[in-house]
This record gives structure tokens, C-alpha cells and sequence, in this order.
């Protein structure tokens, strides 16, 4: 069964334009699935829709919005006026690296809209129509980063714990009901954000850096067979380290000291 068989025709994905999020559509549209694609920017994401719809043959929305606007959720509703969504993949996020108190309390406010209030209205809005018609799918990007206390990360891991117990839980409450939830965890991923911030590599054995294309592909072979995975065997491994094999004091402190040395903090 394909995917567009198994869950419908239409799927939203936010913070759409580069990265994870474009791999997701990409994917999406070569499945046949018509895209409502978001992001702040309209050019680039209006360029990356037009370039899609010459390789495929479907029907693309493109939706300017600002996810850490309060009203973000109606805005995106006002535009969709009852169109459908059967997937829901909420990929985008702010992040902050460095000091917690040395960030503005108003970032860390707009953090929290961005990557857990919005994403928490949208799948309030659209899950209760997927419940009603059977059928539907939740994709939330979380993090490795969320597994513990990540130092430097603060506000960034704390919004992705939150994404992650949130699909789980729903996972459970709504697997009878036709509407399969995953969080998809990733580690470091190449995308042009993750490049912006020029990372060093922090030890010779930390996990291969992955491809968005990899993160996409192994989470949707995840999808409706667990509540969440994490991305890539390197991470795995080391995640299985971190979380069954090492005290939680060292866990952090080890996180802590990944980060402070990659971005030479």
C-alpha cells in the first residue's frame, strides 16, 4: 500500500523550504501526495515549489508564516478555509547554541512558540479531523539532543523532549483509530543550518553526520510500526550508550562537553 493509499492526498509540512523539511516534500511529491509547504520566507519556498512541481504532477500551496506568531495556527487555518490534511509532518524549529542566561528571555519565548505551542495547536487542529475520518499520519521532528540534558542546548533540547513524549504519548492514544504519530529523533544532519553554524568534529567517534535524504527515508520505513526511532546506526549506538550503559550525571556532562568543544564555547 502507498503511502497516499494508506493515509490520503494532502499533507502539510512546516518549515518546508531546505533541510529535512524539503526532504520530506520531496519525498512526499514523488509518492504522488499534494504539498501545503510553510515556511517564514515565501521566495525561497515558492522556488523550491516550482522546481517540484516540474518533476512532478501535483498540486502545491505555499504558505508564509511566522511559526513563533502567536496566531500562527489560525493564520494557517484561515488560508487552508477546510482543505484536508492527511499528514502532518512538523519539521520546523529555532535553535540557539551558547550560554542559557546570556539568550534573551524573549528568544527563549519565541523558541517555545516555534517549536512546541505551534506545533501543539496544528496537531490539536488537524488531528481531530484525521481522528474523525479514520485515517492520517503525525510526524514530529525531535532530537537527540532531548534524550538528556544537553548544556549549551538548554532551550533547544527542552522543546525537543517535548516533541518527542508528545508523539509518543499520542502514538498510544491514537493507534486504534487509523492516525499513525512518530518523532522522528536525528542527530547531526547536513542541512544548511546545521552548515551555518560550522561545527568541529567533537570526537573521533561521534556518529557520521547523515543526509536529510537518510533521516526521511528510514522515517517514514518507521512510520505506524513504533512510536519514535532514532535516525541512523551511529546514533543508535551512541544514544544506547548514553541512555542504558552510563550514569545520567555523565550522559550530560558529556553532552555539555561535545557541544562547548564544537562550537568552541
Amino acid at each position: 500500500m502507498t503511502l497516499k493509499q494508506k493515509y490520503g492526498s494532502t499533507a502539510l509540512v512546516a518549515g518546508a523550504s531546505e533541510g529535512i523539511g524539503a526532504a520530506f516534500a520531496t519525498l512526499l511529491a514523488a509518492e504522488g501526495i499534494n504539498l501545503v509547504l510553510i515556511a517564514r520566507r515565501i521566495l525561497p519556498l515558492q522556488e523550491f515549489a516550482d522546481n517540484l512541481k516540474k518533476v512532478y504532477p501535483i498540486e502545491i500551496n505555499c504558505i508564509a508564516c511566522d511559526l513563533g506568531d502567536r496566531n500562527a495556527t489560525e493564520q494557517i487555518l484561515e488560508v487552508l478555509n477546510g482543505k484536508e490534511i492527511n499528514l502532518l509532518v512538523y519539521n520546523a524549529a529555532l535553535s540557539y547554541i551558547g550560554s542559557f542566561i546570556k539568550n534573551t528571555v524573549d528568544y527563549h519565548d519565541q523558541m517555545a512558540q516555534v517549536n512546541m505551542i505551534t506545533p501543539l495547536h496544528l496537531l490539536h487542529a488537524l488531528g481531530e479531523k484525521m481522528l474523525a475520518s479514520g485515517k492520517g499520519a503525525v510526524i514530529l521532528m525531535a532530537s537527540l539532543a532531548g534524550f538528556q540534558g544537553s548544556g549549551y542546548l538548554a532551550m533547544y533540547a527542552a522543546t525537543k523532549a517535548f516533541n518527542r513524549v508528545l508523539a509518543e504519548s499520542l502514538w498510544y492514544e491514537w493507534k486504534s483509530s487509523g492516525v499513525d504519530v512518530i518523532a522522528c529523533c536525528a542527530g547531526a544532519t547536513a542541512t544548511p543550518n546545521f552548515k551555518n553554524t560550522q561545527p568541529e568534529k567533537s570526537t573521533l567517534f561521534a556518529p557520521k553526520v547523515q543526509t536529510p535524504q537518510e533521516v526521511v527515508t528510514e522515517c517514514f520505513e518507521k512510520l505506524g510500526k513504533q512510536p519514535s526511532f532514532i535516525s541512523g546506526t551511529g546514533n543508535k549506538i551512541a544514544s544506547y550508550i548514553m541512555q542504558k550503559l552510563l550514569p545520567r550525571k555523565m550522559s550530560v556532562t558529556i553532552m555539555g562537553d561535545n557541544t562547548k568543544k564544537m562550537y568552541r564555547l
